[in-house]
């Protein structure tokens, strides 16, 4: 067993399983967290330390760490892999919704981070890797809210990466496009629950279509392209800044360096073909 340790939070399914299997397979020691243990039992039959982990409570990430630090006497990575999308229109997305699309997705992460960190310095090197998503490059209609939290989070890592720098400290950001996973339910799930605008009416029959932006659609990659991204950039001495994962993110990559009329245009014309 290699003596490195990392914390990957969100390992109930989808990127952060596979994260989780794949970091076992270099043979680190993986604390796999979830909100419910439940979820992650075969990843601790596997050989995963498993815990209780809610990014929005600040007790938990606490407990996690101080057990980490406890037990291992050090962290080499941490993989901020939790979240979900609140998608709609931001007309609709209300005060309470769009505060708790931020609180996981943005601030969840930090709070980990934070807690990290003074053990990351006192070593003087380590990794965190945040998964973000090609959403944080380009925002389509009717993702507002999670792209949003993503653009945050592109700013928030490439701060973090340049103050980190001079302690040895690595930060990336790994930015897949539509992953094979069931990110798209819990879309459907937070659709449904909105006040919907009869106005955009179009804009949510082309979001709970999502044939070309959910998991099962053609451009859609496995959560072990994913996890092979992360354990890249954990395991490299001197990481990239992005990895960007799949043909689809790679391409919407490229389109955020268009002229913003055009790529209005694109998105435009997208929705059109979908309708």
């Amino acid at each position: 067993m290699s003596n490195r340790t990392v914390v990957i939070t969100g390992c109930s399914s989808g990127i952060g399983r596979a994260a989780a299997y794949a970091f076992l397979d270099e043979e680190w020691q993986v604390y796999a967290t979830a909100r419910n243990p439940a979820d992650i039992e075969t990843l601790g039959e596997a050989g995963c330390e498993i815990g209780t982990l809610d990014v929005r409570d600040p007790d938990d990430i606490e407990r996690v760490v101080d057990r980490i630090i406890e037990a291992e006497g050090r962290l080499d990575a941490v993989v901020n892999n939790a979240g979900y999308g609140q998608h709609g229109p931001l007309e609709d997305v209300d005060d309470e919704r769009f505060e708790r699309q931020f609180d996981v997705n943005v601030f969840g992460p930090h709070r980990l981070i934070r807690e990290a960190l003074p053990q990351l310095r006192k070593q003087g090197d380590g990794t965190i890797v945040n998964v973000s998503s090609v959403s944080g490059r380009l925002a389509a209609p009717g993702m507002g809210a999670y792209s949003a939290s993503k653009h945050a989070m592109e700013g928030y890592s490439d701060s973090l990466r340049r103050e980190l720098e001079q302690f040895g400290i690595s930060v990336s950001v790994v930015q897949p496009g539509p992953v094979e996973t069931n990110f798209r339910d819990r879309v459907g799930d937070e659709l449904g629950r909105l006040d919907r605008t009869d106005a955009y009416e179009d804009l949510y029959a082309f979001q709970e279509d999502a044939t070309l932006i959910g998991g099962d659609g053609p451009l859609a990659v496995h959560p072990a392209a994913v996890a092979e991204a992360i354990v890249e950039a954990a395991v490299t001495p001197d990481p990239e800044p992005r990895y960007v994962v799949g043909r689809a993110a790679q391409l919407l990559v490229y389109a955020s360096y268009l002229p913003d009329r055009i790529e209005d245009r694109i998105f435009a014309a997208i929705q059109r073909f979908s309708s």
